[in-house]
């Protein structure tokens, strides 16, 4: 399934500046509530709310298709205003879902509109690229269109993204639970940074997870923490299963998350109104895929085709090392739409510029059999170590006689014969005993 052309809609804002008193950017550190009690509670806020812009904007896509609007006109100020109209705004998305405003909630609000617009800026930007296919996916589940704003708290859409705990791309699965919703992750290739095939798992395991709670604020609440850590908390809170009831038992993120996910649902929409500019989106080209039977190397295709590799990159996040194991099974390549056919054509000059060079891993190997100079005088030390254990048994007029051994065995191996081992030895018959001395000579 290749992903649709990703239509860019302009958005223009019919702003007028609120008379409420300009707010200034946040610098604090921590979120922190309140309770009735008058005890302050830091709140931790998801890790994707801490990247940076600028790590943002190196990425291709962002570089490539997406500048700031020099056209943009709104002071960069965050006008506060009433709890009410907070509210309001709330209560008039188009959701599935609840959108209850609490203090935690405008904390958030506040982070985003304040300290954190200008990667918002960025998001609503980079949200040309993404958002339709996760729309798509998530229509496919029958999963809420919300949604589409989750991995904005979980990667701040970045398809790379890696979390302190190892969770990866767009959506942020851990390893196990990729690999259970069929991403597949290994030296070559992580399924989890490929944005199409990591939105239809993202929406399958909500799905299943709507399926466990009837819940969505519980869904993604466990989506952040795990569906065990959930039922924990819903067992503490005596089986009560409202998200703001179990607050008190979720680890601190997750008392964060469904707060993050209602504000960047409100943000996303309300933009306009905290005077934050969309960045400028450039459509990129038109994309499809073309499915390779053989190892190739990214860098393969980029010469014999004239693609740029970075824009190979970008297509393909899911090749971790530029490497893609056809040999092992069939995989496909994003490329630009207008080169899938020069590809086609030239298939067998990509496969055959430098693979020495660029596939060096060998499929059959030649041992080398010359003998090391080691081993030569390892091998004369030997032979002069049995000359002189020869001469020195040769020498001797008596051997000890091993476990086993009969008259026979020992004149054969001391060149003499049974008789004279009797004679000089004063033995008859053949009886013999292990551990004594006979005479050879």
């Amino acid at each position: 399934m290749n992903i649709r052309q990703i239509s860019l809609s302009f958005i223009f804002c019919a702003f007028t500046l609120s008379p409420a008193v300009a707010q200034d950017f946040d610098d604090e550190d921590e979120i922190t509530v309140t309770d009735q009690s008058g005890n302050e509670e830091v709140i931790e806020f998801p890790e994707a709310m801490t990247y940076d812009l600028d790590s943002l904007m190196s990425l291709y896509m962002s570089k490539t298709y997406l500048s700031e609007d020099t056209d943009c006109r709104m002071k960069d100020v965050n006008p506060v205003f009433e709890k009410e109209v907070y509210i309001d705004r709330l209560k008039r998305l188009p959701t599935v879902m609840e959108m209850p405003h609490n203090d935690v909630v405008q904390k958030f609000i506040d982070r985003y509109s304040g300290r954190l617009r200008h990667s918002i800026s960025y998001m609503l930007g980079a949200s040309n690229f993404y958002m339709p296919l996760f729309e798509e996916a998530l229509e496919a589940y029958n999963v809420p269109l919300e949604l589409k704003y989750l991995p904005i708290i979980e990667s701040a859409l970045n398809p790379k993204a890696v979390s302190r705990v190892g969770a990866t791309g767009l959506w942020q699965f851990m390893l196990n639970t990729g690999k259970r919703y069929g991403l597949q992750v290994n030296s070559l290739v992580d399924d989890r940074r490929d944005p199409q095939k990591s939105s239809y798992a993202a929406a399958h395991y909500l799905s299943d997870l709507y399926k466990i709670f009837g819940d969505w604020n519980l869904v993604i609440a466990a989506y952040n923490c795990g569906p065990e850590t959930i039922n924990k908390a819903i067992h503490r809170a005596n089986g009560n299963k409202d998200y703001w009831q179990i607050y008190p038992y979720l680890p601190k993120e997750t008392r964060g998350y469904v707060p993050a996910f209602i504000a960047a649902n409100y943000i996303m929409t309300y933009y306009c109104d905290h005077n934050i500019c969309p960045m400028t989106t450039r459509l990129p080209a038109n994309t499809d895929t073309v499915v390779v039977k053989q190892n190739v190397h990214l860098e393969q295709i980029a010469s014999v085709c004239n693609i740029d590799i970075e824009q190979l990159r970008a297509l393909n996040p899911q090749y971790r090392r530029d490497i893609i194991p056809g040999t092992s099974e069939p995989y496909a390549v994003r490329l630009p739409q207008t080169e899938v056919g020069k590809f086609i054509d030239m298939e067998d000059s990509v496969y055959n510029y430098k693979s020495s060079q660029l596939l060096t891993k060998r499929t059959e190997v030649e041992i080398n059999d010359e003998t090391p100079t080691y081993y030569n005088k390892s091998k004369r030390k030997s032979s002069r170590s049995r000359a002189t254990r020869s001469r020195r048994n040769r020498g001797s007029s008596s051997v000890t006689i091993r476990r086993g051994d009969t008259l026979s065995e020992i004149a054969k191996r001391n060149h003499t014969t049974v008789a004279k081992l009797r004679r000089i030895n004063g033995i008859r018959g053949n009886n013999i005993q292990a551990g004594k001395k006979l005479k050879v000579k």
